[in-house]
């Protein structure tokens, strides 16, 4: 049909790196920096232990990646166990497409990939306004710290439904972020 843009959301193929790098680097733009540390995190990321392919989702609109969310995994480590969890972030959407919805699809696009996989837990460091939408909530009334637990409402968590009926509940404690997040 002539005039209609379509929206895609899927994982990040190799072949996208550039163009996740142009997002962020659009996105996290400040005239202080050359290079946001976003777009190195999410370079740090791609090539560590903490890197789930599935879960790094572009937004493609009309041909063009416009947006990304990724999830990677981190820990959570109580005082005798240590679960596994994700953390959400960075989410970008180039300026030029901002507005249109594209952020909240392709970070519900990542939520429900999470979720498909069998994933307990999402952390985030956000807005809580833009965040609730997808149902986080504070992480540290759901017993989760973090560096970031002193900031209050932006450090945030989603219990994602269980794959089977016998799941216990999700995990508590202190959330581990793997190296390249102690750079943000």
């Amino acid at each position: 049909m002539p005039g209609v843009t379509t929206l895609r959301l899927r994982p990040e193929d190799p072949a996208d790196t550039g163009a996740v790098r142009r997002v962020l680097a659009a996105a996290f733009a400040r005239p202080d920096v050359t290079t946001p540390p976003e777009v190195g995190l999410v370079d740090e990321l791609r090539g560590s232990d903490a890197w789930v392919p599935e879960l790094a989702m572009v937004a493609e609109y009309g041909g063009e990646v416009v947006g990304y969310a990724l999830l990677t995994r981190v820990r959570v480590k109580s005082d005798d166990h240590v679960a596994p969890a994700l953390a959400l972030g960075p989410v970008a959407v180039a300026p030029h497409r901002r507005r249109i919805g594209l952020g909240t699809a392709v970070v519900q696009a990542a939520i429900e990939a999470a979720t498909e996989l069998g994933e307990r837990l999402v952390v985030v460091l956000g807005d809580p306004a833009y965040y609730h939408r997808f149902g986080f909530g504070r992480a540290d009334r759901m017993g989760l710290t973090s560096p970031w637990s002193g900031l209050g409402d932006p450090w945030q968590a989603l219990v994602l439904p269980p794959a089977t009926s016998g799941e216990g509940p999700p995990p508590r404690g202190e959330v581990l972020f793997p190296p390249p997040w102690s750079k943000v």
